[in-house]
């Protein structure tokens, strides 16, 4: 039989928790995140609003020292493999290696030590296979809870979230939910007492820009996006007369003045941060084909945006990494060019590169020795890349069936990694001009706060027969 919260006995261990935590991390905690420390102590489950930067994984940091304290164990779950790799990795240098494991599918480290990072899929499975992981279990951290409405995976939340046993405190993260009381509130219906910690202060604040070339100047021209609530009036002006003289039509073509704003190359965009000491940056290119492209146009143009002694860390860094592969393996890999490209302080980083080569990309950025990153949308889930810019290559992205502008949501979560707390006073989050785009759009994107969460659960068939193993007919049916 599993231990109840009641045997937990938080409440006993949290003032020596809550002293070495503050020791160890050399701050006092903020308001949210010791109001989730309350809710924790008393063993009721949390769910933690707060923007990105803004220290939430403090609280999975507290859930995680109570379950050490208290002898049981503690299971921290993330959407993407490089997220729960990052903190395996940030948690074996905390806790020591003998303390965490990690579970992704394709790796299995140490499956039976007291803290267990995985990949929301495999907590999803061991909880339907009765896995003995889950005994004595205290705590779940759910990292970027709002995943829930992700339409492919979503129900995988959900699952979780209806069948974990109902001792164990539910700790959930996420820096763009909106409707915090309802979550909370379904939360206390399926789970019990649920509770909402919830902060909108951004440590550092962010500076929304839109980036143009301006043919009249021959050079980039950056604008801020907002002034007092309404869209920036010389951009409005200059766009309003670049529309004019698209509807014009073919007279323009056949011999009018062209057109005197157009989208900057990526190329140029890059030389701009590296002229204007925006670096270092990550830019979003929804696709992993452009990622690579984006990174090797930089690289084909000349651009150098580290120094010798940054370059020779890198090769370090790079070289130890790879020590156990052969000439040949490297060779077939491509690494070669790879390692030339982060000499030079130039990156692409998505889901399809080779994994130890995403380990490299993510190492050598979190230590500033990488200065410009192209990457897809999921470098922008949780993983600890922290930059002083980030640039948004398109406001319209492939949803499966089309392309669509993205959400509110997206802006928010793409531009969390602006601005390196401790470092920068500001952040700056550029979106790129597309002329199918309208201002007033950008506008409304970006000054927007309509995180509204909603659930994308659908039964199917491999849940029913799931469930059906695991429980009775009356319990499959209700579920």
């Amino acid at each position: 039989m599993r231990p109840t919260v009641t045997d937990h006995h938080f409440a006993q261990h949290s003032f020596s928790v809550r002293e070495q935590l503050a020791k160890d991390r050399r701050f006092a905690p903020d308001k949210f995140q010791i109001d989730a420390f309350d809710s924790i102590d008393s063993g009721r489950s949390v769910l933690v609003a707060a923007p990105t930067g803004s220290g939430k994984t403090l609280v999975a940091d507290y859930g995680i020292r109570l379950a050490l304290a208290t002898k049981t164990r503690a299971i921290y779950t993330a959407p993407i493999k490089a997220l729960s790799n990052q903190k395996y990795r940030d948690w074996c240098g905390e806790y020591g290696e003998e303390q965490v494991g990690l579970l992704t599918g394709d790796i299995t480290i140490n499956p039976d030590a007291p803290i267990m990072v995985m990949t929301t899929e495999v907590l999803r499975n061991m909880i339907y296979a009765g896995n003995t992981t889950l005994d004595r279990l205290s705590v779940v951290v759910l990292d970027e809870v709002h995943f829930i409405q992700d339409a492919y995976r979503g129900g995988v939340w959900e699952e979780i979230i209806v069948h974990l046993a109902p001792e164990v405190v539910l700790i959930c993260l996420s820096a763009t939910v909106g409707n915090t009381d309802e979550i909370a509130r379904w939360l206390s219906v399926v789970r019990g007492p649920t509770d909402v910690a919830f902060s909108n202060h951004r440590p550092v604040p962010l500076d929304a820009q839109i980036l143009v070339h301006d043919r009249s100047q021959s050079a980039i021209r950056e604008f801020s996006v907002d002034e007092d609530g309404r869209p920036n009036a010389e951009f409005t002006r200059l766009e309003g007369q670049q529309r004019k003289l698209t509807r014009s039509g073919p007279r323009h073509q056949r011999g009018g003045p062209p057109a005197r704003l157009r989208s900057p190359r990526r190329t140029e965009v890059v030389r701009f941060l590296h002229e204007h000491d925006r670096l270092p940056a990550i830019y979003f290119v929804f696709s992993r084909r452009g990622c690579e492209d984006s990174a090797l146009e930089v690289y084909e143009s000349g651009m150098t945006l580290t120094t010798q002694d940054e370059a020779d860390r890198i090769a370090q860094i790079a070289d130890r990494a790879v020590e156990s592969f052969s000439d040949d393996d490297l060779a077939a890999l491509g690494y070669s060019k790879f390692a030339d490209l982060l000499e030079r302080g130039i990156a692409a980083h998505h889901a399809g590169m080779v994994p130890i080569f995403k380990e490299i990309v993510e190492r050598c950025f979190a230590l500033g020795l990488i200065k410009i990153v192209f990457a897809t949308e999921t470098l922008a889930v949780g993983v600890n890349m922290p930059a002083r810019t980030v640039v948004i290559d398109r406001l319209t992205k492939y949803d499966g069936t089309s392309h669509v502008m993205i959400k509110p949501s997206d802006y928010s979560q793409l531009t969390g990694r602006a601005g390196r707390r401790g470092i920068d006073t500001t952040g700056t989050a550029f979106v790129v001009w597309e002329p199918f785009v309208s201002f007033d759009a950008v506008h409304q994107l970006v000054t927007s706060k309509a995180f509204h969460l909603s659930s994308s659960f659908r039964p199917t068939y491999n849940m029913a027969t799931n469930l059906i193993a695991t429980t009775s007919e009356v319990q499959a049916t209700h579920l």
